[in-house]
């Protein structure tokens, strides 16, 4: 047991005259610590040491630059190779024969058989080169003594010096002797430093190629953001793309894979490449793989685009510049052009900019329009850039319909015919009526005379998934909104899809998040024109573009929501598309709202005044009161389909757009309200009289007090 240590100390404080005590403290006795052995204290530097960034740093570098060195001899090696012998022509005839081209096979093969027989022949004149080389040394040395002493003589007859006969062949010994003297003095240094100055060669080579590892790289190299597309990148992806049967046969290829692709093209702001893939190979395995191949390329999954060409087994790969896609494309030529004019039967809508970086232009000529995708992607900007430059063509008519109610189709009122704004039911109600006159208007030009060329007149409905999904019904119990054949703007709609082209009466509409109950199949696939932008899932994909669209390569689900706003994937023969795909990207102009004010006065300063119905006129000088008492007359009940058709005979410009919302409307808090008779909805002329009575004593008794 260890020793406690003892500390006696005197209490302070005590009162005076006191002594004071002496305490005794017994404080125990604490072993020191034991020492840290030396090994731990070692260990614990060591993996300071290893784990520090700057060992790793050291490491990387000691390794990679070795790697430089090694992997710069196996490239020399194999050049070298290639050039001594057929390997390289073996190569791209096994290469040729693994993707079916025989053609090319056998024109390697003719090629292999061309260079075996140089190298035989060049072989064979070996040969005879040393006795070739002796014969021309010998008459070389013969010749050029010859001319030395022929020199020498002149040389002594001018100087009258017999001596001088030599003078040449002896400065030609001294330049000999000072040469072979100077190989001497080099020759030792220059073998010293061959080693060094062959392994900085390799090294340089090695260096150009990066022939290391990836992590051995530096940390900007490592990355690999921005990386230039080579062909050995694009084939490197393709054999990392986790397709079996695609890397197998790149391996067996005899150039690794350089076969399969096309030439790289400058395309926009990107490059654009076709890869014919092997057989066994399909191209749907390597669309399904976008995002890991726009990873192996050092891209991310939005700016890599991977589309069908025309071509058998063939995949197009457009690889954007680095950050090339968020950067803003230029203003619209609406907006930079003030003298612009459209044309509705030849012209072509400036749209925006496909991802080549050329103009993308629409032809509107004909063609239904559907544009859809998520929220707040910039579908109605997008719409309204097509409403915009048709609008500076003075001859087309607009009846317009805005089921969200924003403000965002103001500046068309006085250009367009019909303009309703906002989100209620009763919108939709006027909405599916506009669409129902368009449907008249559409039989009265099918009717009229053949050859008779009518305007383009644009029913244009945005928010149009709130029509299709409205509850009421009409007196007649009808639905508004839905998709069956009782369904009424459904079914105005199939009708000018079915045949409102042909008189130039056409649909656009602009809807968000489709689905088979907002979007009816019937209604999607009636538009020629069809355009995406960002979506959620592929199916929404498939219903807004169709089904050869996507299995064309079309992807609006994997745009990117908020940060790809007003990028479209449009299906249409109204814009250039490249051969052989069934979509295109469009990046659109953003036109914003002051910009569209004064488009449209430059469209109404072309045309003359359009009055702009806003409202239901019912005119100052009618008392609907009134007249729906006249038109009841003195039945006892009459249904109020028949009051409708009545006011509307009495007055059409005053009731001929009625509804039996604005009915219901009037006669709400007259007590003449309408009601149910054997399940069909009436005005009663009872009710009226007393509604007519209690109104004019009610405002007789205002008049008096």
């Amino acid at each position: 047991m260890s020793e406690n240590v003892v500390s006696l100390h005197k209490v302070t404080g005590q009162p005076a005259g006191e002594s004071a005590p002496t305490v005794l403290t017994v404080v125990p006795d604490v072993p020191p610590a034991a020492p840290v052995p030396l090994w731990v204290r070692s260990g614990r530097t060591v993996r300071t040491v290893v784990t520090h960034e700057t060992t790793r740093t050291i490491g990387r570098t000691v390794v990679r630059h070795g790697l430089y060195a090694f992997n710069g001899g196996r490239i020399v090696a194999r050049r070298t190779w290639d050039g001594r012998t057929g390997a390289r022509y073996e190569r791209m005839i096994r290469a040729a024969e693994a993707q079916g081209n025989l053609e090319a096979a056998e024109e390697w093969e003719e090629r292999l058989s061309r260079f075996r027989a140089a190298r035989h022949h060049r072989r064979m004149d070996l040969l005879h080169s040393p006795l070739d080389a002796a014969k021309g040394i010998g008459v070389g040395v013969g010749m050029s003594g010859g001319a030395l002493v022929a020199l020498g003589v002149m040389l002594a007859v001018s100087s009258g010096r017999p001596s001088d006969v030599l003078t040449p062949l002896t400065a030609t010994v001294d330049f000999i002797a000072a040469l072979i003297r100077i190989v001497q003095i080099v020759w030792g240094p220059l073998v010293t430093l061959a080693p060094f100055l062959a392994l900085l060669a390799l090294w340089s080579v090695g260096a150009h190629q990066k022939a290391a590892p990836a992590w051995s790289l530096p940390a900007h190299q490592r990355s690999g953001e921005g990386e230039p597309i080579t062909p050995s990148i694009v084939v490197k992806a393709l054999r990392d793309l986790g397709v079996p049967a695609l890397r197998n046969a790149i391996r067996e290829m005899g150039d690794a894979g350089a076969s399969m692709l096309g030439p790289i093209r400058i395309a926009g702001c990107g490059v654009e490449v076709d890869v014919t893939l092997p057989s066994g190979v399909s191209t749907v395995e390597v669309q399904q793989r976008r995002r890991k191949l726009a990873e192996n390329l050092s891209r991310h999954e939005h700016e890599v685009f991977i589309t069908i060409p025309l071509a058998a087994r063939t995949v197009r790969l457009w690889v954007a510049d680095s950050g090339a896609l968020d950067e803003p494309i230029g203003p619209s030529p609406l907006v930079t052009d003030e003298t612009m004019t459209a044309d509705y039967a030849k012209g072509r809508a400036p749209w925006g900019q496909d991802l080549r970086g050329d103009a993308a232009a629409l032809s509107l000529y004909q063609r239904h329009l559907l544009i859809t995708g998520l929220s707040n992607q910039g579908k109605t900007v997008a719409l309204r850039s097509l409403a915009l430059w048709l609008a500076l063509d003075k001859s087309v008519q607009f009846l317009m319909g805005d089921l969200k109610g924003a403000g965002d189709w103001n500046m068309f009122d006085g250009l367009a015919s019909t303009l309703i704004q906002g989100p209620t039911d009763d919108h939709v109600i006027r909405v599916t009526e506009m669409v129902e006159g368009a449907v008249d208007e559409m039989n009265r030009r099918l009717q009229a005379p053949p050859g008779t060329v009518f305007p383009a007149l644009i029913v244009l409905v945005d928010e149009a998934q709130v029509a299709f999904m409205c509850p009421l019904k009409d007196d007649e119990g009808r639905f508004y909104g839905g998709s069956k054949a009782t369904s009424r703007y459904f079914m105005a709609v199939r009708k000018i899809h079915n045949q409102g082209r042909a008189v130039n009466v056409l649909m656009w509409q602009g809807t968000q998040d489709p689905t088979d109950q907002n979007l009816p199949k019937l209604v999607r696939e009636g538009a020629h024109t069809r355009a995406s932008l960002a979506l959620g899932t592929e199916s929404q994909a498939r219903m807004a573009l169709g089904d050869k669209a996507v299995d064309g390569g079309a992807a609006p689900n994997l745009l990117r929501p908020g940060l790809d706003q007003g990028t479209l994937v449009v299906a249409s023969s109204g814009i250039d598309i490249p051969k052989g795909q069934a979509s295109i990207t469009v990046r659109t102009h953003y036109v914003d709202d002051d910009a569209a004010e004064a488009i449209i006065e430059r469209a109404k300063a072309l045309r003359d005044g359009v009055t702009t119905l806003t409202v239901i006129d019912r005119g100052p000088e009618r008392d609907p009161l009134a007249d729906i008492a006249t038109v009841v007359g003195d039945a006892v009940r009459v249904l109020t389909q028949d009051v409708l058709k009545r006011l509307a005979a009495l007055d059409a410009d005053a009731y001929g757009k009625w509804s039996f919302l604005d009915l219901k409307r009037v006669l709400d808090g007259t007590g003449a309200e309408p009601y149910k008779s054997d399940g069909r909805m009436v005005v009663g002329r009872d009710r009226l009289h007393r509604a007519l009575t209690n109104r004019d004593t009610d405002g007789s008794a205002s008049a008096d007090g």
